[in-house]
């Protein structure tokens, strides 16, 4: 049956649903709407942040402990959605809850009556009829809560076209969304400026979708399913410089209405690269990119804006918003032009607080044109601290180039939330006693955070299971308290399981678990104290050099080097082979200088790895 539509108008609404974070608007949101704005300046846009609504109503620290739990966040809208399963969701809820010391005394049938009645209204609120187009942006977390929007709105406006998009979305699944949600009237895979401006120009001439071509980023349920592969499922630009200042207007008028209590100054979200080049090359070399990873499927190749359009476009922001927090999107930095970016940033004179994914290969400079431009917090792509383990993640880094790059951030005073991969499949004994090796030289670094391993749908281990030990890959279990069977035996969702080493991963990594928990509370007690030097420290005297160690409920102790010493400890500020060290200092007896790097390995002052030494105390002041 032909899906028809009395326009006359052309009105678009963009939806965002819970649960992003509520302290950022969305960036799919801003951006769309701004593209659309510039190249289709007849066609008005709307932008609705309503998680944002929802955080308010609900409380910021519940939604906050909500949104940060996949479970808990997708079995709140599955219960609207399905409330004939409510028993079957409550085990779910109540499991994940009682991790939570906000939501384990939350019962889950309450707090969905509220939500319903929250989102209801705001819902309720809106003349749909006034609109051609509804698109609902839909990443992690917010694939129930979007489905329950598009549910509730086409049965009161079953003529209104309904389009779903975002990383939740691939070309695998697109049929399958499409033939068990009929709601949805149309899929965009990939980013969304070119498929949506095409399929909304196309609607200002034919009134109905379905006459609309396969691919080129959309699919409908009246197009041909075409090849995974297929060129035509992406419709991306070849460059970004085209892309206009994204527009947060509409967050900002909402938090406007807030009651001034309620009132908090936003994290600005932006964007200098999409994709990841990485993904792309490795060493000249063709990469699958890490082999954990699925956060690139929705771009095809790396591209990156210039400084000078960065800089303006965080400066327009900060200066339109009148906030000056900044949260860059990137999965990864560009390598060309980030030192150049982060010069011309801070040539803005503007106290930013910037956060970013980074490299552990950062280089030392570049991490300071970081700071200098307002960098506070990054999140460096550690993963492990064994190099053995490192390469089966397909990282091409290191375990010392790890240390350096945490020894670089503690030196800076750049906070690193940073992560542990644990339980990676294939992963074995011999890694595990490598990473607790090794944490005994991270101690004075901020620890990591535990993240235990999960398979997501497309990512390198997904699509070569073999490799990894894995028997069978399919639906992460917790699907099937939340969709009917129906749903959970034909579409494949983003978050996986797997049958193989599972339980022989959990009891091998249990004293990386433990040793990491013990590491937060020596770093945390010695961070205590009135003094803001790090917990391993030098002062440099010229010609002789001291070195702080801070130690666990013991006095701190001291360590004087001068002359020759003091040279290899400072060359060996970042990493360097024996032969480099050897070539620096000929006027030395090899035996001495080995004995001398002994020396301060076992005294946890240097870390040594394939006879790479590397000096792990940070200079007081940098």
């Amino acid at each position: 049956m032909k899906k028809k539509s009395s326009i006359h108008h052309h009105n678009v609404i963009l939806v965002s649903t819970p649960w992003p974070l509520y302290t950022r608007p969305s960036i799919q949101l801003g951006a769309l709407k701004a593209y659309i704005s510039k190249y289709l300046p007849s066609v008005n846009v709307d932008a609705r942040h309503f998680y944002l609504a929802l955080a308010e109503a609900v409380g910021y620290k519940r939604y906050h402990d909500i949104s940060e739990r996949t479970w808990l966040a997708e079995s709140i809208y599955a219960t609207l959605l399905y409330p004939e399963r409510i028993k079957q969701i409550e085990k779910l809820f109540a499991r994940e809850a009682s991790r939570s010391s906000i939501l384990k005394t939350v019962r889950l049938k309450p707090l969905t009556t509220q939500i319903k009645k929250i989102t209801d209204t705001f819902i309720e609120g809106i003349d749909w009829s006034v609109y051609s187009l509804a698109g609902f942006s839909v990443s992690l977390c917010q694939l129930t809560s979007a489905l329950y929007f598009i549910k509730t709105i086409k049965q009161k406006h079953p003529g209104l076209i309904t389009v779903a998009g975002g990383s939740t979305f691939s070309a695998r699944t697109t049929q399958e969304v499409l033939d068990l949600f009929p709601e949805i009237d149309a899929v965009i895979i990939g980013e969304g400026e070119l498929p949506l401006s095409r399929l909304i120009d196309h609607l200002k001439r034919s009134k109905t979708i379905d006459s609309l071509p396969a691919g080129d980023g959309i699919f409908t349920r009246y197009t041909t399913p075409l090849p995974e592969d297929s060129n035509k499922s992406f419709y991306q630009m070849d460059s970004l410089d085209r892309l206009p200042v994204p527009d947060y207007q509409d967050f900002f008028n909402m938090l406007g209405s807030f009651q001034t209590h309620k009132s908090f100054f936003p994290t600005l979200p932006v964007e200098i690269s999409r994709g990841c080049w990485w993904l792309r090359s490795a060493g000249g070399k063709k990469s699958t990119g890490c082999a954990f990873c699925n956060l690139n499927l929705q771009w095809r190749n790396y591209r990156y804006k210039r400084p000078s359009q960065v800089a303006s476009e965080i400066d327009t922001l900060t200066s339109t918003y009148k906030t000056l927090s900044v949260a860059i999107a990137d999965n990864v930095l560009p390598r060309d032009s980030s030192r150049e970016t982060f010069k011309q940033l801070a040539a803005l004179q503007k106290d930013l607080r910037l956060f970013s994914e980074i490299r552990a290969t950062t280089p030392l400079t570049e991490l300071r044109q970081m700071r200098d431009a307002g960098m506070q917090e990054v999140q460096v792509g550690i993963e492990a601290l064994s190099t053995r383990l490192l390469r089966k993640l397909k990282k091409g880094t290191t375990a010392i180039q790890n240390l350096e790059i945490m020894r670089n951030c503690e030196a800076f005073g750049i906070a690193s939330i940073s992560n542990l991969i644990c339980r990676f499949p294939g992963s074995d004994e011999l890694d595990v006693n490598e990473t607790l090796q090794n944490l005994d030289f991270a101690l004075p670094f901020r620890p990591l955070n535990i993240v235990n391993f999960w398979l997501g749908l497309d990512s390198p281990v997904w699509q070569h299971p073999g490799n990894y030990g894995i028997k069978a890959v399919y639906n992460h279990p917790n699907w099937k308290y939340l969709f009917p069977a129906r749903v959970t035996r034909i579409l494949p969702f983003m978050i996986q399981a797997y049958r193989g080493d599972v339980a022989y991963q959990r009891k091998i990594w249990k004293p990386v678990a433990d040793k990491v928990k013990t590491w937060i509370t020596i770093y945390n007690d010695l961070l205590s104290d009135s003094s803001h030097s790090p917990i391993l420290s030098f002062r440099d005297g010229r010609d002789f050099l001291i070195i702080r160690q801070r130690r666990y409920q013991a006095e701190p102790m001291t360590h004087r080097l001068a002359g020759p010493s003091r040279q290899m400890y400072l060359f060996c500020r970042h990493c360097r082979p024996l032969k480099k060290i050897r070539d620096q200092f000929p006027a030395y007896p090899e035996d001495k200088i080995v004995a001398f790097l002994r020396m301060m390995v076992d005294k946890k002052l240097m870390f040594v790895e394939n006879s790479s030494y590397l000096s792990l105390a940070a200079p007081v002041s940098f």
